[in-house]
């Protein structure tokens, strides 16, 4: 898989456990060591903001795509290689995922969720074919991917889980399967 940029949901705070922070920052520390673009949601705090600056202190290149009505609050990260100011949630998701070859989702609340979801509902319709990876730091996704498999016994989802959706535990992990 020749991958050139990833797009990566997380939360705009940063959690209770350092370890999120931890990930986040080799994560980016890896994304740019392998000259893999960061695509991500343009914002300057949580591990939104611990992403962007991993990889632009490693040497990285980072693509915000931020909804204006974030940019009037301040949110935006200001030190970005590129940063789109689009109108909408929908029209960012959208960008973000055109851009990139693949996602990463790490830890976050309900915006992470609905990218998550978006997503998976788009690769199941076959609108896309991109891989998607859930960084499980501390097994802070156990429950979900737990229901995920639930809902596949039961018979709602078309495909196995692992079809869809690669649950990693570690950065280092995720790219040993983009390998």
């Amino acid at each position: 898989m020749n991958v050139q940029a990833i797009a990566v949901f997380c939360g705009s705070q940063s959690g209770n456990n350092p370890i999120f922070t931890q990930h986040t920052a080799d994560l980016g520390k890896l994304l740019a060591m392998l000259k893999i673009k960061l695509v991500y949601g343009g914002g300057k705090k949580g591990l939104m903001g611990a992403i962007a600056d991993a990889v632009l202190l490693h040497g990285g290149e980072v693509m915000g795509v931020i909804p204006k009505i974030l940019t009037e609050w301040e949110q935006q990260h200001e030190g970005l290689t590129e940063l789109a100011v689009v109108p909408d949630m929908h029209t960012r998701k959208k960008m973000m995922y055109e851009m990139s070859d693949a996602a990463i989702i790490l830890p976050g609340g309900f915006g992470t969720m609905d990218e998550l979801f978006e997503m998976l509902t788009w690769n199941q319709l076959k609108i896309h074919d991109k891989k998607i990876y859930l960084l499980n730091s501390a097994g802070y996704y156990n429950s979900l991917v737990q229901f995920l498999k639930k809902s596949e016994k039961e018979g709602f989802l078309y495909e196995p889980v692992e079809e869809r959706i690669m649950v990693c535990d570690t950065p280092v992990e995720i790219f040993n399967k983009l390998q």
